[in-house]
C-alpha cells in the first residue's frame, strides 16, 4: 500500500516578509527554502510552504474555513508555555478534552487558525 510520507501545508499570506517573520520568531521555524513569492519554513516534522497573494481575502475573513491543521505534539504543557511567552495569539487554553487528547489552538498573523493537541490516553 502507498505511504503518505509527510504533509506540507500550503497557505496563501497576504505579507509574506510579516508570515516568515511570525513562523521563525514566535513559532520557531527555520526557513529552508525561499524563491520569488513563496517561502518553505518547518519546524521538526511540520512542514508549511506560505505562498504570496496581497490581495486574497485574509483567512482572518473566512472565520471557520481559517483552519489549517491539527499538530500532534510531544511535551504540549511546554509548547503551550514557549507560546505564551512568546505571545502568540492563544484562541484556545490548553484543556484535557473528552476525546482523550490535551489539546490549545493558536492564530497567526493572517488569521489561520492551528490547534496543537497529545494524546493523553
Amino acid at each position: 500500500m502507498p505511504n503518505l510520507a509527510q504533509v506540507r501545508c500550503v497557505l496563501a499570506v497576504n505579507d509574506l516578509k510579516r508570515s516568515v517573520a511570525f513562523y521563525r520568531e514566535k513559532l520557531g521555524f527555520k526557513v529552508d527554502f525561499e524563491t520569488e513569492g513563496w517561502s518553505f519554513l518547518s519546524r521538526d516534522q511540520m512542514k508549511i510552504m506560505l505562498g504570496h497573494c496581497p490581495n486574497e481575502i485574509p483567512a482572518s475573513k473566512i472565520h471557520d474555513h481559517s483552519w489549517f491543521a491539527y499538530v500532534n505534539v510531544e511535551m504540549i504543557d511546554s509548547l503551550y508555555q514557549e507560546l505564551k511567552n512568546k505571545a502568540v495569539e492563544i484562541m484556545q487554553d490548553i484543556a484535557d478534552k473528552p476525546w482523550g487528547m490535551r489539546e490549545f489552538g493558536i492564530v497567526t498573523p493572517d488569521g489561520h487558525r492551528v490547534v496543537f493537541g497529545q494524546d493523553i490516553t
